[in-house]
């Protein structure tokens, strides 16, 4: 596609580049605008949803100006018992509890099917590769599991 931009332009931030650009809004009381760069829908809709759950917030909404345009803007409105930045941070730490548990939820899935450790390397479900960047992790062994499963003919059904 002639017009499509690169494909590590849609997730790597550019020199001058924040992931998270923040606007109050002067014309409404306890309103903010927020940006994410280099996201999509995906994190767009799962945070409205998370924050919108949170006591005090009165509206939350987001849209992608463009799709070609790897960007987010949300925007949330409080009854002033909150502030907006602190809405969307406790909807980010909502989201994380969640994954956690649905990882979590997971891993108890496939030790119950038989795979064994589902984290495939180590016990401890939150150690990441000592050769990855911080943050990172280059595999969970999950499809180790997976592969085991297939070997055996078997498939894993949750």
């Amino acid at each position: 596609m002639a017009n499509a931009p690169d494909r590590f332009a849609l997730f790597i931030l550019g020199p001058n580049e924040h992931r998270v650009d923040v606007a109050e809004d002067p014309q409404i009381a306890n309103a903010a605008t927020f940006t994410l760069n280099k996201e999509d829908h995906t994190m767009g809709n799962m945070l409205r949803h998370a924050v919108l759950v949170i006591p005090g917030v009165i509206f939350c909404g987001y849209r992608v100006p463009h799709p070609l345009e790897p960007r987010v803007v949300i925007k949330v409105q409080t009854d002033g018992s909150i502030s907006p930045s602190q809405a969307i941070l406790n909807g980010c730490n909502n989201l994380i509890s969640q994954v956690g548990q649905v990882r979590n939820q997971f891993r108890n899935e496939l030790q119950a099917k038989g795979f064994g450790s589902a984290s495939g390397h180590s016990a401890n479900a939150n150690s990441f590769d000592a050769n990855a960047p911080q943050g990172y992790s280059y595999g969970t062994g999950y499809g180790d599991a997976l592969d085991q499963g297939r070997e055996n003919g078997d498939y894993v059904d949750i």
